[in-house]
């Protein structure tokens, strides 16, 4: 924002004097607007470095509140099935109307009736001691009579039932023996509430790797783009200096042509490195959701000597390593189902009560036992499948395993490849500069062509992108080793580590 600042003044040293005083004398507010958004633009700017970075991403970014609800809804389903294997209470409500209709023979009750009022009426007169010439007509007309009356009623009768009901009732059901099925699920909800953990913290490594990638792609991006403008002043004072040669005749035209395509270069890779720097800031600002940040003050770093063993790493990752763990978990899981698929082969028994809360306050108590016979599943086949899922899950750990310690390795490898590198480097540097002092020299008394100029300040510009590059390397390999590992969250220290090289 400065050199947009300079730009400004420069231009403003090109105006005319009466110019500048009818701007401000008749219209100040153009004057006011440009200074408002000079100054606007320069106090939002932000700078930040990769531990502020770090902490706004791991807090604010998308993928870490999508990972926090995540995990908390696993959390809470652990804690819903706790209660698994308690009484189950349920309050019922029944509200019915039937209707019922049904036809009931009369022939039996008929009979009986008939019988039993006969048998009445006789007894009544034989009590009376009356002669058998009064008594027997007697019975005779009474059982008529009777007979007669009975025989009035219909053989069938049909009979027409009608209510509405509303029956209030509590109901107990409790499990006794599931075979294993309810710790099954507890046991699942429990692992995976400890696996989301794990999920998260896996999540966090991503998003720290991927952090450090863009943070200090846009420190290489600004270091090549320092670079490239070093190499295009110089190139410009050699192309001047050639400029003043040619003219008092010390030069040839040929050679001055020499340094301007020279010069032209050097532009073109100017424009390329500034165009990469602004993509690297963008995506580094989108990252983290942000707009102003234009300077970073870590800057990319070389540590001078190596704290890791390689061999320490290769024993210890299995208990840093999120991955690992988590797959570790998946096999737990996997054996979790296993013993699922098994209680599904075995019965069930339940303890069950019902009260009604009506006037008439029904209730019933029991026990029930049930084994599922045939359900068109083939039990045993789930054993074996699940079975061999746990065997799956047990193999791709190991070779997970296989694939982080080649990984380790070769991060590693390239990690100390990039120290060595980068004190040769230093070495070159002076050696180059060292070189072009001496090549400058030379074109200049006429002993030295101006190629070799040119290609010794090629020559020192490629150095210090080589170095930006190769600390780039450093870093990524360091992020890399770390990340594979599970200890990325370590990284910070490095930056601050002592005998470190750092690339401004």
């Amino acid at each position: 924002m400065s050199v947009l600042f300079f730009k400004n003044n420069n231009k403003r040293k090109h105006v005319s004097q009466p110019s500048i005083r009818r701007i401000s004398t008749s219209r100040p507010w153009i004057m006011t607007t440009l200074l408002l958004s000079i100054f606007s633009s320069i106090s939002h700017a932000e700078s930040l470095s990769y531990g502020q970075a770090e902490q706004s991403f791991l807090k604010d970014s998308y993928t870490t509140q999508a990972n926090q609800a995540l995990q908390q809804a696993s959390q809470l389903e652990a804690e819903a099935v706790k209660g698994l294997g308690l009484p189950r209470v349920d309050l019922n409500v029944r509200a019915y109307a039937f209707h019922s209709e049904v036809d009931i023979p009369l022939d039996k009750f008929k009979n009986n009736l008939e019988t039993t009022l006969s048998q009445s009426v006789n007894n009544v007169v034989d009590q009376q001691n009356w002669a058998p010439n009064i008594a027997d007509p007697l019975k005779q007309d009474f059982n008529q009579a009777i007979h007669s009356g009975v025989g009035l009623f219909p053989d069938s009768t049909n009979v027409v039932l009608e209510d509405q009901v509303i029956r209030p009732t509590v109901s107990v059901l409790m499990p006794l023996y599931t075979g294993g099925l309810t710790s099954s699920a507890k046991e699942i909800a429990k692992i995976n509430a400890q696996r989301s953990q794990l999920t998260t913290k896996q999540q966090q490594d991503v998003q720290r790797f991927e952090l450090i990638q863009a943070y200090f792609n846009v420190q290489m991006q600004k270091q090549l783009l320092s670079s490239n403008q070093s190499n295009l002043s110089a190139m410009q004072s050699h192309y001047n200096n050639a400029l003043k040669l040619e003219q008092q005749g010390f030069i040839a035209k040929g050679q001055r042509m020499q340094f301007e395509v020279a010069k032209n270069n050097a532009e073109r890779g100017y424009q390329n490195a500034q165009a990469n720097y602004k993509a690297s800031l963008f995506q580094l600002n989108n990252l983290l959701r942000r707009s102003q940040i234009t300077e970073l003050t870590t800057p990319l770093f070389v540590n001078s000597n190596q704290n890791q063993n390689v061999n320490a790493l290769l024993k210890s990752y299995q208990d840093q390593s999120a991955l690992i763990q988590k797959m570790q978990m998946d096999t737990q899981l996997a054996n979790a189902n296993v013993k699922a698929k098994n209680a599904a082969k075995k019965p069930n028994l339940f303890a069950f009560g019902e009260y009604s809360l009506d006037d008439k306050q029904n209730w019933i108590i029991g026990v029930m036992a049930r084994y599922n016979l045939f359900s068109g599943v083939d039990k045993n086949k789930s054993v074996q499948a699940a079975e061999l899922q746990r065997y799956a899950t047990e193999l791709l750990t190991e070779r997970t395993k296989q694939e982080i310690e080649n990984v380790i390795y070769k991060s590693y490898s390239e990690l100390s490849t990039a120290q060595l590198t980068h004190q040769l480097l230093q070495k070159n540097m002076l050696a180059a500069q060292e070189n072009l002092r001496i090549q400058s020299l030379s074109f200049k008394e006429d002993m030295g062509t101006a190629n070799q100029v040119i290609d010794a300040q090629n020559a020192l510009s490629g150095l210090k992108g080589e170095m930006a590059l190769n600390a780039y390397k450093y870093v990524m390999s360091l992020a890399t080793l770390l990340q594979s590992h599970g200890s990325i969250d370590q990284f910070q220290n490095y930056v601050t580590q002592t005998n470190t090289s750092y690339i401004r």
